[in-house]
């Protein structure tokens, strides 16, 4: 029988896990503050396609397998904290004179798909509510399904709001010393939470 307090609890949970500042929302925001609607746009696809994988993965028990590997753990730590350290500084020099980081491309729909891939807080978020608020323990399928429904009914808007965001602030035309600050400060907010995630790992 369907649970709809539990349920609504449940809505809940992804909701505030959603809306705090983690490597998802401050990048998008990041990257459409530094490089624009377009590309923040593409990246954010990326991002969906790579959460929903990473969900199926945990929902599939694969998840569980290959993470029960120790390596494998590390490497992700590592993947994660490297790749975040990498758009960090991305989006830090994105609106610099520095030629060689304005030629380069934004990250693209493989990079959002990358970044859910090696971030281990996915893994861990995506288990706790698919293997917590059993709100229709009577029909584990339905279930399920619903709470990938309300997962991306709360995902979608949530990111595009972050991408709004950061796309106003490039849309400004803010002086470059004021919009490298606000990149930096992005930048900055993104090595605070490499730096939990390590924690996390020690």
């Amino acid at each position: 029988m369907l649970d709809l307090i539990l349920a609504f609890e449940f809505a809940a949970a992804v909701f505030f896990l959603l809306i705090t500042p983690g490597p998802g929302v401050l990048t998008t925001a990041g990257v459409g503050s530094g490089f624009g609607y377009r590309p923040g746009l593409i990246f954010l696809c990326g991002l969906f396609v790579g959460t929903n994988l990473v969900a199926l993965a945990v929902v599939s028990g694969l998840a569980a397998t290959v993470l029960a590997v120790e390596e494998v753990r590390t490497v992700l730590v590592f993947g994660s904290a490297g790749y975040l350290l990498y758009l960090a500084f991305r989006i830090a020099f994105s609106g610099s004179k520095i030629a060689f980081i304005e030629k380069q491309a934004p990250p693209g729909f493989m990079g959002g798909v990358l970044l859910q891939f090696i971030n281990p807080k996915a893994y861990a978020v995506n288990t706790a509510l698919f293997f917590g608020f059993a709100f229709y323990a009577d029909n584990l399928l339905a279930e399920t399904a619903i709470k990938f429904a309300i997962i991306n009914v709360i995902w979608v808007p949530i990111h595009l709001l972050w991408l709004f965001m950061g796309v106003t602030l490039h849309r400004l035309d803010l002086k470059p010393r004021t919009l490298n600050a606000i990149n930096i400060c992005m930048a900055l907010s993104m090595l605070v939470v490499v730096g939990l995630t390590a924690l996390s790992a020690a």
